[in-house]
């Protein structure tokens, strides 16, 4: 399992983790409208999944501001941004920050992402900062674990293995 700190504490993951080759584990999660979103939604496309403790968060706002800024530019790759806030949190943050091109979801109601991905926080019932990307035919070939969960993720390594999935 990944080694990961939350203000330099160690803290405990939930799931098992997910590597590069792995087939990305299926999952169901909210959307702002309360319905429920599932890894099939995004069948065919290439999917890049930013993970995020809690959205209103100044690191958390900054990766979620940076791959929305980016999302236009990658052709046949959706972006979703996760988190355990609720899902109307989420919405509100997005109005509020102009963000139009990621699909926020809310893991909050049963955890399902977070233990799939081996991100979720046991101790405190976040997520941890990661980031994935998952191909066409829904094969992880990028995983990051953000060692420390403050920190910000590897922007640029995770953008391009987005833009070289298939």
């Amino acid at each position: 399992m990944a080694n990961v700190t939350f203000k330099n504490n160690p803290v405990t993951l939930v799931g098992e983790e997910v590597k590069k080759g792995d087939k990305a584990p299926n999952f169901t999660v909210l959307a702002n409208d309360l319905s429920e979103v599932s890894l099939e939604d995004y069948k065919g496309s290439v999917k890049l999944i930013s993970v995020v403790p809690s959205i209103d968060t100044g690191v958390c706002d900054a990766q979620t501001r940076r791959f929305n800024g980016e999302a236009d530019k990658l052709d046949n790759v959706k972006v979703l941004t996760i988190s355990m806030d609720l899902p109307f949190a989420q919405k509100r943050w997005c109005g509020a920050n102009g963000i139009e091109n990621v699909d926020t979801l809310s893991d909050h109601r049963d955890a399902y992402f977070g233990e799939a991905f081996g991100v979720l926080i046991k101790e405190m019932r976040l997520l941890t900062r990661s980031v994935f990307v998952v191909n066409s035919n829904d094969e992880v070939v990028y995983a990051e674990y953000v060692p420390e969960a403050t920190d910000h993720p590897d922007y640029e390594a995770a953008l391009e293995a987005a833009k070289q999935a298939e």
